[in-house]
């Protein structure tokens, strides 16, 4: 597997996260912060399964989910009972747990869930056809979760990640995914008047050099930590040059919302706002009662009329923290 670059020092930081248990989950003070962004997705997969149930009454759905890791999004590809899922992921340790996960899965589950294959692959730098089953497999859905800011390291890197989506998907398919907004980051960087930015949760810097003008279109590299999670580098995601690129390839641009946004429009459509609460995406705050943080994180609750109700709300530092995401989808038009 090619490891020039940075892809290997990305693979080994996530090779290198332990697995956590439900209960050390629950005690992280990022935890509703985690369902949030599990919500996010769970809502865009739904989302564009269902227009592809609406494209093709009936026929069998096929995922191939780029940066799967450990498996987090298995679940939900269960719960929207799709028919075949392709995992890929850079991280090989990653991989083996993510089939680990599928099995212990699929035995709980008496076999009735959905076929799938793993494959350790660098997205950016290989040909994942060259690793499937099925060379003449074409996806519905190609999903790319909190991932797709690696490719932008070098303009080979992205194309080769967008030859990727468009070889694997078919037309009329959506190819999805979350990633950072690179003019957020920058406006904070801008507002901070330094070289980073963050709280007490997350921080983004950048290389004391590489602030003060414009950022390259590939390889604007930042430091990015979130406890717990994520403390490796990234790379900005130039969404004008992303859309130029994937038109190349048959993809065009169909949709890029800010979280804040897509949370926004979304939470009060029924099945939304139950999988709000299911997936405990939400803190329930109540005026005067304690939380996880300090009472400092609350400060943007002050003056919200609750009425003595307890309502749903995250702390001040978990919402700087994911408003940095956009959600993007793509189609592949017919060449």
């Amino acid at each position: 597997m090619a490891t020039t670059g940075l892809s290997h020092v990305v693979a080994s930081h996530y090779d290198n996260l332990p697995e956590k248990g439900r209960e050390q989950r629950h005690e992280s003070r990022i935890y509703h912060m985690r369902n949030f962004n599990n919500w996010i997705k769970s809502t865009l997969i739904n989302e564009y399964l269902e227009k592809v149930r609406q494209q093709q009454p009936g026929a069998k759905l096929q995922v191939l989910d780029l940066g799967c890791g450990k498996g987090g999004d298995l679940q939900k590809w269960h719960r929207a009972k799709v028919d075949k899922v392709v995992g890929v992921d850079i991280a090989s340790t990653s991989i083996e747990q993510c089939k680990d996960r599928y099995y212990e899965m699929r035995g709980r589950h008496g076999g009735r869930i959905f076929s799938g294959e793993f494959h350790a692959v660098d997205c950016t730098k290989e040909k994942i056809k060259d690793y499937l089953e099925d060379k003449e497999i074409q996806f519905d859905i190609v999903s790319c979760q909190f991932a797709f800011h690696y490719c932008f390291e070098s303009l080979p890197q992205a194309e080769c990640m967008l030859r990727n989506v468009s070889d694997n998907l078919r037309p009329g398919g959506f190819f999805i995914g979350t990633t950072p907004d690179a003019n957020d980051i920058m406006a904070r960087i801008e507002g901070n008047g330094c070289n980073r930015f963050g709280n007490s949760l997350f921080s983004v810097t950048f290389d004391e050099s590489n602030v003060g003008g414009p950022q390259p279109l590939f390889g604007a590299q930042y430091q990015f930590h979130l406890e717990d999670v994520v403390d490796c580098p990234e790379f900005l995601v130039h969404f004008p040059t992303l859309t130029k690129l994937a038109e190349k390839f048959g993809l065009l641009m169909i949709g890029k919302q800010r979280f804040q946004n897509y949370f926004q429009q979304r939470k009060e459509q029924p099945e939304a706002k139950l999988l709000l609460q299911r997936m405990n995406a939400l803190e329930s705050w109540k005026v005067g009662e304690k939380q996880l943080g300090e009472e400092e994180d609350y400060k943007h609750m002050e003056g919200v009329e609750t009425g003595g109700e307890k309502v749903g709300t995250l702390s001040r530092d978990e919402w700087e923290a994911l408003t940095i995401y956009t959600v993007f989808i793509f189609k592949k038009m017919r060449l």
